[in-house]
């Protein structure tokens, strides 16, 4: 069964205990829910069938239907990459944990990745472990590198040294992610992912009184599609990653110079921590807004063979992934 109920970006990106903490009981009353407003049963948008959107939306996949595992759910995200992000802009990290936390935060990208990706062209075993060992790579090579090459620009100030290698996991994380979701992708863009016609409202409606099965068929595989679903999450992952790989970091070094800081070392931590939790509240939402989920495009910008296939006003969608 898959559902459908729109793009899903804000939805999937927030936080919410009634979206994380939903169990199948839960799960499967917004499904009914919904349905019913689908089928007509139901005349008029209520709170609990908002609701029940957003429990759909922030908790199966657009392309299976089928549950994503919580920790690695774009709702979820904030907090499952808050350990990591603390982590790697923890200052004073030797090399050991630098590169320690560079592959913990691949792992997790890895994992999110691949739960929130398009599944119409799915990644066997051996290629998401080459593409992980890839991004692992890159990654640890970039902070290594700039760890070594930062201490040695003598004709920076010292300030500025220290600004710049707070800054290191910033382009580790960007790189590496941009790498990473190339790579866990890349097949994606080499068969094409599926493309469905816009339905119009009477359409819909049809569609879904003759069942979910019957909703939208496939009007086949898209390279061009592909490129721009993957090239707008890589995108997408820059714009997240900036602001709260770049704005704690730089506050955290004025503040370590005031009085009050330094007399408190002690808390450095919790003020880090509060700094990265509070960007990534406000970034991720945006960042996850700013492309839809669920994109439409005109059939005439796809490969000649869609060109007649569009739907309404010749338009044609696809899930982009997360």
């Amino acid at each position: 069964m898959r559902v459908q109920t729109g793009s899903g970006s804000g939805e999937r990106g927030g936080i919410s205990s009634q979206t994380l903490l939903t169990g199948s009981t839960g799960l499967a009353h917004a499904k009914d829910l919904v349905s019913a407003y689908k089928q007509g049963k139901i005349a008029d948008m209520t709170p609990d069938l908002w609701k029940a959107k957003k429990i759909i939306d922030s908790t199966l996949h657009p392309d299976t239907g089928e549950p994503v595992f919580l920790p690695f759910r774009m709702s979820c995200y904030v907090m499952s990459n808050l350990v990591v992000t603390v982590g790697m802009l923890t200052p004073g990290l030797g090399t050991a944990g630098t590169l320690g936390w560079q592959i913990a935060n691949q792992s997790l990208n890895v994992a999110v990745n691949n739960a929130n990706a398009n599944k119409s062209t799915p990644l066997s075993v051996s290629q998401i472990a080459k593409s992980y060992f890839m991004a692992v790579g890159a990654s640890c090579g970039v902070a290594y590198g700039l760890n070594s090459i930062v201490p040695r620009l003598k004709r920076v100030s010292p300030t500025t040294r220290t600004v710049l290698g707070r800054l290191v996991p910033f382009a580790a994380v960007v790189s590496a992610g941009v790498v990473n979701v190339f790579l866990m992708r890349g097949e994606e863009i080499r068969r094409g992912i599926d493309v469905y016609p816009v339905l119009s409202e009477e359409q819909k409606k049809k569609a879904e009184e003759a069942g979910d099965e019957e909703a939208q068929k496939s009007l086949g595989k898209s390279k061009t599609a592909a490129k721009l679903a993957v090239g707008e999450t890589a995108l997408s992952r820059v714009i997240n990653a900036t602001p709260i790989m770049v704005l704690p970091p730089l506050i955290l070094v004025r503040m370590q110079r005031t009085d009050w800081l330094k007399q408190r070392p002690r808390m450095v931590l919790p003020i880090n921590l509060g700094l990265i939790l509070t960007t990534s509240l406000v970034a991720l939402p945006f960042a996850l807004a700013v492309f839809p989920q669920r994109q439409a495009i005109s059939a005439k910008k796809l490969e000649p063979e869609f060109w007649e296939q569009g739907g309404k006003d010749g338009m044609v969608e696809f899930n982009r992934g997360m």
